[in-house]
């Protein structure tokens, strides 16, 4: 019997999976992919609806778990787990234990593909620069018979990176908000990847409807994407018709050649 292939997206917040990868998870669920979500962690610190005040970080993390799967749920991920680390902390992880914990997680479910940011962090954000690294370090760890992660060693076949080309960032951020953060005192905003620079376009325009419940399951974040629920038609598929990534390294492909296929090399 052929063995199924799967893919493994590693991210670090709730929502990361339905505004991020949603149509990749979609599609690829849709086409009898094994499809699997690990999250760093459960968005303690982000928005909760339209209340000026947290009702504290253990209450936001439950509704947030809970939106979280359901939205998995929408886009067909076979299993979410969770890595159990605080919003806003991740980079303040310590290495060992945590690149140990991917690690492990890889070798369990034994992924062909895996997706996680770029190490731009999308917008520059601390937790998604973090998670890029960590999975970067976990792969390599995983494939490695002398690690002490969880399990028998597992090598990945291909690892992509999540990349936004400048027409998409101004697509998400008309449709969303100005997206920016500040470390350390200092601004950082969306940098696009240059069209040169992607590897891999995948045709998700089939799925937009499904990415769109998907993002409609974070309810409490809809204070920021209530802007998408009067958007028309025409360019709901302009946001989720198609996603890109950059193709870090693959075992079975590479080189100049452009793909539309994450499995290319690998059916």
């Amino acid at each position: 019997m052929k063995e199924a292939l799967k893919l493994l997206c590693v991210l670090a917040h709730p929502d990361d999976e339905s505004l991020g990868t949603g149509g990749t998870l979609a599609h690829y669920a849709e086409e009898g992919i094994e499809t699997y979500l690990l999250t760093a962690t459960r968005g303690e610190r982000g928005r909760f609806g339209d209340q000026k005040e947290s009702p504290g970080l253990e209450v936001v993390g439950k509704v947030r778990e809970a939106e979280l799967r359901a939205a998995a749920k929408e886009l067909g991920v076979r299993e979410v787990s969770l890595l159990d680390y605080r919003d806003r902390e991740l980079d303040q992880a310590n290495p060992t234990e945590i690149i140990a914990k991917i690690a492990g997680h890889l070798r369990r479910v034994r992924p062909h593909v895996v997706i996680s940011f770029g190490p731009e962090g999308a917008y520059g954000h601390p937790d998604h620069i973090a998670i890029s690294q960590f999975t970067t370090a976990a792969i390599v760890c995983a494939a490695d018979p002398t690690s002490s992660a969880p399990g028998n060693a597992h090598r990945v076949s291909k690892f992509y990176y999540v990349a936004w080309p400048e027409d998409k960032w101004a697509a998400y951020q008309a449709a969303l908000k100005d997206l920016k953060t500040t470390v350390d005192g200092i601004e950082r905003r969306a940098v696009p990847w240059p069209d040169w620079a992607l590897t891999t376009v995948i045709d998700t325009s089939a799925a937009w409807s499904t990415v769109w419940r998907a993002v409609s399951c974070h309810k409490t974040q809809m204070s920021i994407y209530r802007n998408l629920e009067h958007l028309p038609e025409e360019h709901h598929k302009g946001l989720w018709g198609n996603q890109a990534f950059y193709r870090v390294f693959s075992l079975v492909n590479g080189g100049r050649g452009s793909e539309t296929d994450l499995f290319e090399g690998l059916r």
